[in-house]
C-alpha cells in the first residue's frame, strides 16, 4: 500500500534533500527548496525495508530484435508552416514529444494555434488542451487570427488522467498541444501544480500516452528570468526535442531555435514576423535584418553568417568613444562578450590598435544573437572603422575567424555565404585566404586576408584618405 513521503525538492533543478536548507547544493540557487509530499513508488522516494522487498514482482521477458528490418514508422507530417517544419527537421514525427519554451507573451500559443489550424484543415485530428486560458479566451485568439473555421478540438483541462482518457476515445490525434505543462497535475502526486514532482509526473504520463498511441505531442513550458525552461531539467531529457521561441520586445520578429532534436538538426532557426494577423513566416531573414541600414556611417559591417543550413546576413554595429572612466566600458548585445574581449586583445597586441582608453559598444542589428566565431572579422572591421572614422564599403561582406596570433582562419560553408551575399546585391567579400578557391560568382570579387593586421591597415588607409578629402573640400 502506498504511503506519503515528505521530501524537500529544489524548484529550479529538481534535486531532492532530506531536510530544508536555504541553498541548493546542486544548482546553487537560494530559497528554491520547497517541501513536497508524494506517494512512495510513484514520482517520489521508494519505500524501503522488508515490506518493499516482499512486494516486488517478477519481471516479464520481452522480445529483442536486430538493427535490420522494416521500419513501421509513418513519414513526417508537415504542418504547412515552413519555418516550423524547418526547425522540426521536416515535420512532425509519429509519437514524438516536443517541448517549446519562451518568454510570456512572445507568441508561443499563437504559433501553435496557427499550426494546429493548418493541420486540421489537412484532415488530421488535432487536439488543443489549454491549462492557462479558458475556452472562450482561446476562441477569441482564433477569431482574431481568422482560424475559427478550422476543425481543431479544444478543451480547458489540467488533470492528465482525464486528458489521456479523453484522447483515447475515438481516432488517435495526429497532434496534441498541451499549454502549458506547468499547469498539469496528476492524482498520483499530492504536490501543487507547477512543482517539480507534479511537472515530472504529469509529463511522464503524457509522454507514455504519446509513445503508446503514436500521437505527436507538443508541450509548452514556462521560462525563468535567465531564459531557461522552468521546472526540472529531467523533463528536457524525457522529451525528443526542445525548442526555444525567442524575441526582443522592441523588435517585431521572433526566432524559433532548436536546443535538442532527436529527429533533426539542432542548429536550424525559423524566423517569424509578428503582425496583427498572427505570426508570418520570413523566408529570407537577411532582408529583414539588413532593412534600414545607414550606408554612410562608420562602424558598421555586414557579416555573412550561417544558421544551420541557412545563410543569414546581418549588420554588425560598433561604437568606439573616448572614455572618462578609469575602467572603460564594454557593452555587447547579440554576441559573446568574452569573444569581444579576445578580439580587442588581438587588435592591441598584433595590430597596434589601442582601445584601452575607449568605451566599446557592440550591437548585432535587428536583435539576432550570433554564436559562431566567423563573426570575428566583421566585428574587428566595425571596431576599426568606428575608431578611425572610415566608412566601410556598402557592397562588401565580412566573415572569418581571428586566432590569438592575429591570423584569419577559414570557416565552414563559405560558398553558401558568398552566394547569399551575391543574391542580396553585394559585389565583394573580405574572406580568409583559404576561401579564395571557392567557386566564384559572376560579378562578385573576393578579397582574401591572411592576417588581421592587413585588414586594419587597409581600413586605416581609407580613413586617412577620406579625412584628407573632407579637409580639402572644407578648405
Amino acid at each position: 500500500m502506498a504511503r506519503n513521503v515528505t521530501t524537500f525538492v529544489c524548484q529550479s533543478c529538481g534535486a531532492s534533500y532530506g531536510r530544508w536548507q536555504g541553498k541548493c547544493e546542486s544548482c546553487g540557487a537560494w530559497n528554491t527548496i520547497a517541501e513536497e509530499s508524494v506517494a512512495s513508488g510513484v514520482g517520489g522516494a521508494p519505500a524501503k525495508g522488508p515490506a518493499r522487498a516482499g512486494a516486488a514482482k517478477k519481471g516479464r521477458t520481452f522480445a529483442l530484435v536486430g538493427l535490420d528490418g522494416v521500419n513501421d514508422q509513418a513519414p513526417r507530417t508537415e504542418t504547412q508552416v515552413g519555418e516550423l517544419d524547418r526547425v522540426f527537421g521536416g515535420g512532425l514525427v509519429k509519437g514524438s514529444v516536443i517541448l517549446i519554451g519562451g518568454d510570456p507573451g512572445i507568441g508561443k500559443s499563437t504559433l501553435l494555434i496557427q499550426a494546429s489550424a493548418r493541420l486540421g484543415r489537412m484532415g488530421h485530428r488535432v487536439v488543443y488542451i489549454s491549462g492557462e486560458e479558458a475556452v472562450g479566451q482561446v476562441r477569441l485568439r482564433a477569431e482574431r487570427l481568422g482560424l475559427t473555421a478550422s476543425p481543431v478540438e479544444l478543451a480547458a483541462e489540467t488533470n492528465v488522467e482525464d486528458i489521456v482518457a479523453t484522447l483515447s476515445e475515438g481516432p488517435t490525434p495526429r497532434l496534441v498541444v498541451i499549454d502549458s505543462i506547468q499547469t498539469m497535475w496528476t492524482d498520483k502526486v499530492e504536490s501543487a501544480p507547477g512543482t517539480v514532482s507534479q511537472v515530472r509526473s504529469a509529463a511522464q504520463v503524457l509522454i507514455r500516452y504519446a509513445k503508446k498511441s503514436g500521437a505527436a505531442l507538443i508541450l509548452v513550458g514556462h521560462v525563468t528570468k535567465d531564459g531557461q525552461i522552468a521546472g526540472p531539467r529531467v523533463v528536457e531529457h524525457m522529451v525528443d526535442a526542445v525548442m526555444s521561441f525567442e524575441g526582443e520586445g522592441g523588435h517585431h520578429f521572433r526566432i524559433l531555435r532548436a536546443v535538442k532534436n532527436r529527429f533533426g538538426p539542432t542548429d536550424e532557426i525559423g524566423v517569424f514576423e509578428m503582425t496583427g494577423r498572427g505570426l508570418r513566416e520570413v523566408p529570407n531573414p537577411s532582408e529583414l535584418f539588413l532593412a534600414g541600414r545607414d550606408l554612410g556611417a562608420p562602424g558598421t559591417a555586414v557579416f555573412a553568417g550561417m544558421e544551420g543550413t541557412r545563410p543569414v546576413l546581418v549588420e554588425i554595429q560598433a561604437l568606439v568613444a573616448a572614455s572618462s572612466l578609469g575602467t572603460p566600458r564594454r557593452a555587447v548585445v547579440g554576441w559573446d562578450p568574452a569573444r569581444l574581449s579576445m578580439v580587442l586583445a588581438v587588435l592591441d597586441a598584433h595590430c597596434g590598435v589601442r582601445l584601452g582608453g575607449h568605451d566599446v559598444y557592440l550591437n548585432v542589428a535587428g536583435g539576432l544573437r550570433i554564436a559562431e566565431p566567423a563573426a570575428d572579422l566583421a566585428v574587428a572591421a566595425a571596431l576599426v572603422s568606428s575608431l578611425s572614422g572610415a566608412v566601410l564599403p556598402a557592397d562588401a561582406v565580412y566573415f572569418g575567424e581571428v586566432s590569438l596570433s592575429g591570423a584569419v582562419r577559414p570557416v565552414a560553408q563559405a560558398a553558401s555565404r558568398l552566394k547569399e551575399a551575391k543574391k542580396l546585391g553585394f559585389t565583394r567579400a573580405v574572406v580568409p585566404e583559404v576561401a579564395r578557391g571557392e567557386p566564384a560568382e559572376a560579378g562578385f570579387a573576393t578579397q582574401p586576408v591572411t592576417a588581421l593586421s592587413t585588414l586594419v591597415a587597409d581600413i586605416a588607409a581609407s580613413g586617412v584618405g577620406a579625412g584628407k578629402s573632407r579637409a580639402a573640400a572644407g578648405g
